[in-house]
């Protein structure tokens, strides 16, 4: 999860780069990468010899919880499970450190939530308006000449499903 997310955000990197920034082995960072590859995750940025860089192949990953078979279902309830810890621990970070950041990007970060009344089809077509509005910023990862003066890495999570209301709860 780590290496998805510094490929996402940093842009193409050698696994040296990688066990560097994220403060892991370079075997494993290399094995790790090629593991990201077999499952279309990662692939090969170009390079000659052992410096060779992998990117991200895409900037959104969507795994399907109901894919079929209880072996598939299962790991993609695993990897769910591993992004959600790591987006709160990412959350967490930042509600420690705020308080030490500048005005303009502590009025500018954004949490909250907010409950709305849905069909599945507009849940669907709310995630698509989502990914709509990030797409004009997604090439600055790979190409920081993009990046406008100031520019910061910002983590957008996007968290929208139905409320699992218990009976307590629906009265």
């Amino acid at each position: 999860m780590a290496l998805v997310a510094l490929l996402r955000r940093d842009g193409p990197q050698t696994a040296t780069q990688a066990a560097a920034a994220i403060g892991e082995s370079v075997a494993s960072c290399s094995f790790h990468l090629r593991q990201l590859a077999k499952y279309g995750l990662a692939e090969e940025a170009g390079g000659r010899g052992r410096e060779k860089p992998w990117r991200a192949t895409a900037m959104f990953t969507d795994l399907d919880p109901a894919a079929g078979d209880p072996v598939t279902t299962a790991a993609v309830q695993a990897v769910a499970l591993a992004a959600a810890e790591q987006y709160f621990e990412l959350m967490a970070r930042w509600v420690q450190a705020q308080p030490a950041e500048p005005d303009e990007w502590r009025e500018a970060a954004q949490f909250g939530d907010t409950m709305v009344h849905l069909t599945a089809a507009e849940l669907a077509g709310l995630g698509g308006r989502l990914r709509d509005l990030l797409e004009p910023y997604l090439d600055r990862s790979g190409d920081p000449s993009r990046r406008p003066a100031g520019a910061r890495p910002v983590t957008v999570l996007t968290m929208a499903f139905p409320a699992l209301i218990t009976a307590r709860e629906a009265g």
